[in-house]
């Protein structure tokens, strides 16, 4: 080092660290080629065995019929990813924001004829973790900003059937209450009410029927295995 100009002696550490770091970056390289390579090769079945679930939870299922009963007439969806009703510009990742919210499904979808978005029905749970309340939050900011009502049910406290469709039919712009359909006598039995008993004898039989292992994937389930998540808002 006596030999070498000044110059040099200060050139010299950052060319080794110049090519140490050159050296790493290629090695990282060669490592995530080697992963992909690894990742390509497997089977989808095989490496992921498939296993049939039910489309919705008992408190979904619940209220999906409470929907339907308070809003005859009207599309009712059921966990649709919010990329399937949702356009965002493409001036950013599209895969970043399909990561952040896009992937996640909302719940209860109201709709009208031509199955545009009136309203969206969340369920959440009385107790939930920190990360499931912020996941929540920011799909709610997403629907907002785009314009679609959302409305957060409790699982186990459910509104009424009159009090559901006097909100569901303000945002809908509907009367609260249904049009007669026809103006004859009231039969000695009747017949909706038979049907509605019938119907809850049918809701019961399936829900004695429950098996845990049907139950659906939930809508955040695989936010769950990001190793790193990033700062959202």
């Amino acid at each position: 080092m006596e030999f070498l100009p000044p110059t040099a002696q200060l050139a010299l550490p950052a060319t080794v660290l110049l090519l140490l770091t050159l050296l790493f970056m290629r090695m990282r390289h060669r490592a995530s080629q080697r992963r992909d390579a690894a990742r390509g090769a497997l089977d989808t079945v095989a490496a992921w065995p498939p296993e049939a679930a039910r489309v919705l939870s008992v408190h979904e299922r619940q209220a999906y019929d409470l929907l339907r009963r308070a809003m005859p007439g009207y599309l009712v969806l059921a966990q649709v990813p919010l990329s399937r009703f949702i356009r965002v510009p493409s001036r950013h990742s599209y895969a970043e924001w399909l990561q952040r919210v896009g992937s996640l499904s909302a719940d209860l979808l109201l709709c009208d004829a031509g199955s545009r978005v009136l309203a969206v029905v969340d369920i959440r749970a009385v107790q939930e973790s920190d990360r499931s309340r912020r996941r929540h939050e920011r799909m709610a900011r997403v629907l907002k900003a785009a314009g679609i009502q959302v409305l957060d049910w409790r699982e186990g406290e459910l509104p009424t059937l009159s009090v559901a469709r006097q909100v569901l039919a303000a945002l809908a712009g509907a009367p609260a209450v249904p049009k007669a359909t026809t103006s004859r006598p009231m039969p000695l039995i009747p017949v909706a009410e038979i049907s509605e008993v019938l119907a809850e004898g049918d809701r019961a039989a399936l829900e004695a029927s429950f098996d845990a292992a049907m139950e659906p994937v939930p809508s955040g389930f695989f936010e769950e295995f990001e190793t790193a998540p990033a700062a959202r808002r």
